[in-house]
């Protein structure tokens, strides 16, 4: 029963993610629609493969990828969609594996950023808005404003799409899931 779940979660919630990196990736958005979807058929996956448990399991996923990254949004750091997306990984895999993904999804985002730094050679300027992002979180009443967000930044710096690295990671957890890598 358990790898019908994961067969199903493979057809949908893949192209899912991969749609919503793409649009995020050109459109630097991902849709609430798409984000719902996800959702949706999430929970009613898990509820018919594993009934109240399954929802039980979808529900604390939902809130597990929402509050990885509500605070980064609430800090203008990031985009809704990217913790609606996060969320609706969240109902398909579950509190642990969301825990998994958004850490793979972290580090390769990490990478990333670094690679756009160095290729771009604003390494100087990444210094420099990294230190406006840690003046921001030492004082409480700058750490929710606008000063230092992402956007607030403009030609200084390159948005990385955090859909992109997001999916990514899930895809990997998905697929040590599934082929029993790492004893997940």
């Amino acid at each position: 029963m358990e790898l019908g779940y994961w067969h199903i979660t493979c057809a949908v919630l893949v192209p899912g993610v991969l749609l919503a990196s793409w649009i995020d990736y050109s459109q630097r958005r991902v849709p609430n629609r798409l984000n719902l979807t996800l959702v949706i058929a999430g929970f009613v996956t898990q509820g018919y493969y594993f009934g109240w448990s399954g929802l039980g399991t979808a529900c604390a996923g939902l809130l597990v990828g929402f509050g990885l990254l509500i605070v980064p949004w609430l800090m203008h750091g990031m985009g809704a969609g990217d913790v609606k997306l996060l969320a609706a990984i969240g109902v398909w895999l579950g509190p642990v594996l969301t825990l998994y993904s958004f850490g793979l999804g972290a580090v390769i985002g990490g990478v990333v950023a670094i690679v756009m730094i160095v290729s771009t050679g604003r390494l100087n300027m990444a210094c420099s808005n990294l230190g406006v992002i840690l003046a921001k979180c030492s004082n409480r009443r700058a750490i929710f404003s606008e000063f230092g967000s992402a956007r607030s930044f403009g030609e200084t710096s390159q948005l990385l799409p955090y859909g992109v690295p997001l999916t990514a990671g899930t895809l990997i957890v998905l697929a040590a899931k599934i082929f029993g890598w790492w004893g997940i």
